[in-house]
């Protein structure tokens, strides 16, 4: 199997390891900074740097899949192109910016009957598979209501980078942290969401106090999406879920969980850092809580720590269904659902009311 790669973001070295450990073979890397291309294929083995997906494509008429590692504003075409090439491919988070690009992509996957997936790699971390065994054996019951968290003190990625512009990432920390938003959703069982009750807040934004550990600046583009964000989301199963998102907010300290009740068991799947931002400083939990013979009782789940947080894992994954029919960790469905939920947080935060969905 012949994979290449779009993009030399911070995400690609995953891809990369991630396909290759599963067996596939990495033919070449695409990005228009080409110093940065070249850089990333002399680290990581990969033989040949191309400017464009058509130039790669040409090159390597025998190309199955691509994955991509770009501005999320590039996702959906990018996404769309490599489709109609006939290729499968595997996209970073998030989806799309909206829920009409994702709905595009959806239907070209469906329209080339090609394998469509997506970076929520926090769905197979060894904490997340844990807590994933319980509920499909039937011992959580039904999950009434999920807490997503993923909140920061201080952590804007980059002032005036990319992350910051809203016409290339699409919003700032809903769409960026979704992760727990998706395990959230994910353990629930995708319920079709009803009502989105939701308020972002700009706070703190361009204040180099709430940096964190990316710096200050990437660029000099623009700084016009929100740095936090609360909300709440109903079902039409009568499930219900809220959600807590932020790069720069008055917190403790930056917390990254999904938290449920169900009717058998409770549960939650946590990562607690002593730094924003610095993953050596974190500590992973998982843990059920139940009742055994009258007396309540909570199970410490004890996995290996992953410090890539599944990124690896979910890029094998994707070559693994196409080589050996593994199922998908994820689905275009799911990430549809995903962004209808998004899009609806933040009209519900423009309007002050609640969004229908």
């Amino acid at each position: 199997m012949q994979i290449g790669i779009i993009g030399a973001g911070g995400m690609a070295a995953y891809h990369a390891k991630g396909f290759t450990l599963a067996g596939a073979e990495v033919v070449g890397i695409a990005d228009p900074n080409k110093p940065r291309s070249e850089a990333f294929a002399a680290t990581h083995a990969i033989p040949a740097t191309y400017r464009t997906l058509e130039e790669m494509k040409t090159e390597h008429p025998n190309l199955d899949a691509v994955s991509i590692v770009t501005p999320n504003k590039f996702h959906a075409s990018l996404t769309i192109e490599a489709l109609q090439m006939g290729l499968h491919v595997y996209c970073e988070k998030p989806p799309a910016r909206n829920a009409s690009e994702m709905q595009a992509m959806y239907d070209e996957a469906k329209r080339a009957g090609k394998l469509l997936m997506f970076g929520f790699n926090n769905r197979m971390r060894p904490e997340s598979r844990a807590i994933a065994t319980y509920i499909e054996h039937g011992e959580v019951g039904r999950i009434n209501s999920a807490q997503a968290t993923w909140i920061r003190r201080a952590g804007i990625p980059g002032f005036g980078g990319w992350f910051t512009d809203k016409e290339l990432a699409g919003g700032g920390p809903v769409i960026d942290l979704l992760h727990m938003i998706d395990l959230a959703l994910y353990f629930m069982g995708y319920p079709e969401p009803n009502c989105v009750l939701a308020s972002t807040f700009h706070d703190f934004m361009g204040n180099a106090s709430f940096k964190g550990p990316w710096g200050i600046a990437d660029g000099t583009g623009k700084m016009d999406v929100e740095t936090a964000c609360h909300a709440m989301v109903t079902f039409k199963s009568g499930q219900c879920l809220t959600i807590r998102n932020s790069w720069a907010e008055m917190n403790e300290r930056e917390v990254v969980s999904t938290t449920f009740q169900g009717t058998k068991a409770g549960g939650k799947v946590e990562r607690l850092f002593g730094i924003d931002g610095v993953d050596e400083t974190s500590v992973d939990s998982a843990v059920l809580y139940t009742e055994e013979y009258g007396r309540q009782v909570n199970r410490t789940i004890i996995t290996e720590k992953d410090e890539t947080m599944g990124r690896i894992a979910n890029a094998m994954n994707f070559v693994k269904c196409l080589m050996e029919g593994e199922k998908p960790a994820n689905t275009p469905e799911e990430a549809l659902i995903l962004m209808r939920i998004t899009d609806a947080i933040y009209k519900s935060s423009e309007t002050g009311t609640c969004v229908m969905l």
